[in-house]
């Protein structure tokens, strides 16, 4: 696989990375989170299968539409949306419903072992960003409740700044934020139309797509299209080589 840079003087001082469905799988996590809601509601309130299934796919639908409504608390959004998703005979139980997806959802989107490994290799050799779209609080709540603050040197949020990707001001505030050249920089994410196109018209030094499906999707926008972000490793010149993390001792 060519690398970024590799036939030239120019190198990498920082690289960018978007947050959902690169970082952390925010779709896939949140399926989860609602699929297991449905055998709560089944075996633990009564529901039948098809109507659990049915509130759930009711409230995700709303909350991707909406994931936050700054008239709630934070915690109170999503227990309004189970409440207007369930039947009227069980819009009581809406609180508790509620408090169940939280923790599933955040269970499910915490990074995993090989993603962490990643970003805290990438760091010994280069500043790593965040650039996020979305509502402030409700992409500052997946940051904090994660514990992704310590793995960049700076992190923007869409919802907090008067532009959003692909508004190439917003890479140029992470550039000035980090001190560094837009030329030597790269963007890492999952959306052509945000990160990709973004990237590009901020005339970065190169772009990095990671498409939902990857069989799938073919463009000639990106400069790199890998399969998941543990793959960056292999379009970065001179890049660290990954230490490889110790096994847990088997068990006899």
């Amino acid at each position: 696989m060519d690398r970024i840079y590799e036939d030239n003087n120019n190198y990498v001082s920082a690289i960018f990375f978007d947050l959902d469905n690169t970082l952390i799988q925010t779709r896939k996590g949140d399926s989860k989170a609602c699929s297991k809601l449905v055998e709560i509601l089944e075996h633990h309130y009564g529901l039948s299968h098809e109507i659990a299934a049915e509130s759930a796919s009711a409230f995700l639908r709303a909350f991707r539409a909406k994931p936050d409504d700054e008239s709630y608390a934070i915690d109170e959004w999503p227990t309004h949306l189970w409440r207007n998703s369930l039947p009227k005979n069980y819009r009581h139980i809406a609180k508790n419903i509620s408090t169940e997806w939280i923790k599933l959802r955040f269970k499910y989107l915490a990074l995993t072992p090989d993603v962490i490994h990643l970003l805290e290799t990438l760091r010994e050799d280069y500043l790593l960003g965040l650039i996020t779209n979305g509502p402030s609080r409700a992409q500052w709540q997946k940051i904090e409740r994660l514990g992704l603050r310590k793995y960049f040197d700076c992190v923007l949020v869409s919802g907090d700044l008067p532009w959003e990707k692909p508004d190439q001001n917003i890479f140029f505030e992470a550039c000035k934020l980090l001190d560094v050249e837009a030329s030597t920089c790269i963007m890492v994410g999952d959306k052509l139309e945000t990160d990709i196109k973004g990237g590009k018209e901020a005339e970065l030094g190169g772009t990095v797509w990671i498409p939902l499906q990857y069989d799938e999707m073919e463009s000639d926008l990106p400069d790199f299209k890998i399969q998941k972000v543990t793959e960056l490793p292999e379009v970065l010149p001179n890049s660290p080589k990954l230490k490889k993390r110790p096994s847990k001792p088997s068990v006899c």
